[in-house]
This record gives C-alpha cells, sequence and structure tokens, in this order.
C-alpha cells in the first residue's frame, strides 16, 4: 500500500472491514460494538461528563486551596490579573 493510497482510506472503512467483522456476525457483531461503545462511554463519564455536571464541588475545591494566595504578588513579569475581555464598560 502506497502511503497516498493509505491517506485516502477513511476511517470508517477500516472500522467497517476489520477482522472482526469475519468473525462477528449478526447479533454479535452488534453486541461487540454495544459493549465498545459502552466501555467508551463508562471509561469517559468520571473523567469528562462528571465534573461538567458537578462543577460546584470544583469551584469549592479550587477556592479551598487558593485561599491565602494573593494573585497580584505572585503574577509573573508585572501582568495584570486575569480579567473578563467581553466584560462591557458602562
Amino acid at each position: 500500500m502506497v502511503a497516498d493510497e493509505f491517506h485516502s482510506i477513511s476511517w470508517a472503512a477500516i472500522f467497517l472491514y476489520c477482522p472482526i467483522m469475519t468473525i462477528l456476525r449478526g447479533w454479535r457483531y452488534s453486541l461487540f460494538l454495544g459493549g465498545l461503545i459502552g466501555f467508551i462511554g463508562a471509561t469517559l463519564y468520571p473523567i469528562v461528563i462528571y465534573p461538567m455536571m458537578n462543577s460546584s464541588q470544583y469551584k469549592q475545591a479550587q477556592i479551598e486551596n487558593r485561599r491565602g494566595i494573593n494573585q497580584e504578588e505572585i503574577q509573573p513579569g508585572n501582568m495584570n490579573v486575569w480579567s473578563d475581555p467581553f466584560d462591557r464598560k458602562k
């Protein structure tokens, strides 16, 4: 396979024609795909979804960890502390 031919093959084609399709047919293949998607979802839930849905717990931990730290004193290079660039002045 030439390098140019490799780039022209889509990942969907590789996934559909993988060797597991020749071994598993019908409901077994569906069960395999469902299990794979379920495993990926179960793996990503505590990393991505839970922190997004329960952000108050992480905000509270951030407040506790930053207690006693003055941002103006530790800001490098005499830079201003971050401010919202979209904050409209009235």
